[in-house]
């Protein structure tokens, strides 16, 4: 995954806050995913498509952390959204 990879959620996903973590319900297979405080703040971010470098800018602006540390903590994240079907990945 780049920085210019654009992500976009993946339909039919219900997202509800609970006590400041996100969690969320993929009602194809009927899991639950806890995506917690940082994971809530990047699926709402992600309302609309974005690229992987506009997202990093977003939560640096948003949380003190550096843009090395921010793509270091975020890229594994995005990666498992996308290997659970979450999220798609479109590398422009």
């Amino acid at each position: 995954m780049i920085e210019q990879t654009v992500l976009k959620r993946k339909e039919g996903l219900m997202a509800a806050d609970m006590n400041g973590s996100t969690v969320m319900m993929d009602i194809e297979t009927g899991k639950y995913y806890n995506l917690g405080e940082t994971g809530g703040c990047i699926w709402a971010l992600l309302e609309e498509p974005l690229s992987v470098g506009n997202l990093v800018d977003r939560l640096i602006c948003e949380y003190n952390v550096s843009r090395e540390q921010c793509m270091e903590d975020v890229l594994p994240f995005l990666e498992s959204l996308v290997e659970r079907g979450l999220i798609t990945a479109v590398e422009e």
